[in-house]
């Protein structure tokens, strides 16, 4: 039935308590679906979990938020707890709040660090939504089916509740926090523990920035703009101009359907890049390698780790910078971080600049011809079909991604 709730857990290497947890719940919520999404596990975490009486829906290591919004998916509609492995307590009050969604606060803190972490947890919620958050980290959550109409994907890694709360706001509905007794396993003030809360950190600013749905349905932080930082003014400006199309495109893919549907931020990029190459070589075949590159790059962002790869195997040749894709491609390979439109936009940009100043006349229009025809390609066929399907290019271009 529609309204019959579903408790999902994440939980990556949790075989200590996982049973517990799973049989609490079970006693808890009788009737409630039990989800448990593992996160890549190398103990027993999901054999306990199903021995306990929950579905388990095994995944490759990516993350607490990826695991969340891929199980997500899974299950029949209808409200949703979301709920930690390693929590004791009665999470019934939370379920019964009259609010689209219900964060549980603890009523007594036990360890924890310096609460850096969540001190500027509270002031993102705050700056994004204007929500005074008492407990912008805690994983205990009930969401309504607006609530997870709003919120999924929710952001990735340990950014999934500071995001989650912000979208809730935004998008109307109640959000509430409900003081409970609940106990779980706290962090301490040593190396682990700080290390812990740095990664916390780290993923609620980036869940706070501009957020992209991978094609794989995960909601990842779009840190292609990252490039802009290596100091070049013509490639942070194509990387800002890629960054708008990120935050404000449609539904519109390829050259022809951005050309069609009129005023995009497509069209916009097809405009101003090759505007920017211009302005940037003083020459009409840096436009053209400038706003070819830049797309070339683009249709080529369609797998993790594509577009960096072809990325450094034309930078190797052009003696391009290397620095930031060697740094970006194990995110991007790993499903963490995405490039979005700002990075592969800048990446060929940068190979457009550096082809200027190494090519001659004659091996610019090559270039150029070979870019025309790359492109022209694109919009008739599937890149990503062809190299899956030339045996060379698919072993390179599948080397260091996942395996699902």
């Amino acid at each position: 039935m529609a309204d019959r709730l579903t408790v999902l857990v994440a939980a990556r290497d949790e075989e200590a308590v996982i049973g517990q947890t799973v049989g609490q719940l079970a006693e808890t919520f009788p009737g409630a679906t039990i989800v448990v999404a593992d996160d890549g596990s190398i103990d027993r975490t999901a054999a306990l979990a199903e021995a306990a009486g929950a579905d388990v829906l095994r995944l490759p290591r990516l993350g607490k938020g990826q695991a969340l919004s891929l199980a997500e998916r899974t299950l029949p509609p209808g409200p949703l707890l979301l709920c930690d492995a390693d929590v004791r307590g009665d999470l019934r009050p939370l379920a019964d709040a009259q609010a689209d969604l219900a964060i549980a606060a603890f009523a007594e803190r036990r360890g924890g660090g310096l609460g850096l972490a969540k001190r500027i947890a509270r002031a993102l919620v705050r700056a994004g939504s204007g929500f005074a958050a008492r407990e912008p980290l805690s994983g205990q959550r009930a969401l309504s089916t607006a609530a997870r109409r709003a919120c999924f994907p929710v952001a990735a890694g340990f950014g999934a509740e500071v995001r989650m709360t912000i979208d809730a706001v935004r998008a109307g509905l109640t959000v509430r926090e409900v003081e409970l007794p609940l106990v779980h396993r706290a962090t301490g003030r040593d190396l682990v523990g700080f290390l812990h809360r740095g990664r916390q950190l780290v993923h609620a600013l980036l869940a706070c920035g501009p957020l992209a749905v991978s094609f794989r349905g995960l909601r990842l932080p779009v840190v292609g703009w990252l490039i802009s930082l290596q100091g070049d003014p013509a490639v942070a400006l194509v990387s800002l101009i890629g960054l708008a199309d990120d935050v404000w495109s449609g539904p519109e893919r390829g050259f022809w359907e951005h050309l069609r549907s009129g005023s995009t931020t497509g069209v916009v990029k097809l405009v101003a890049i090759p505007l920017v190459g211009l302005a940037a070589t003083r020459r009409a075949s840096g436009a053209l390698l400038v706003g070819l590159a830049a797309n070339a790059l683009n249709q080529l962002d369609t797998a993790p780790g594509r577009a960096l790869k072809a990325y450094l195997a034309a930078a190797l040749v052009l003696g391009a910078p290397r620095a930031s894709a060697v740094v970006l491609l194990p995110y991007d390979l790993r499903e963490m971080a995405m490039l979005g439109d700002a990075g592969s936009n800048a990446l060929g940009a940068m190979l457009g600049l550096k082809s200027v100043s190494r090519l001659t006349g004659r091996g610019r229009a090559a270039a150029i011809a070979l870019l025309a025809g790359f492109t022209v390609l694109g919009e008739r066929r599937s890149l990503g079909s062809l190299i899956e399907r030339t045996w060379g290019l698919r072993a390179l271009d599948a080397a260091g991604r996942r395996a699902w």
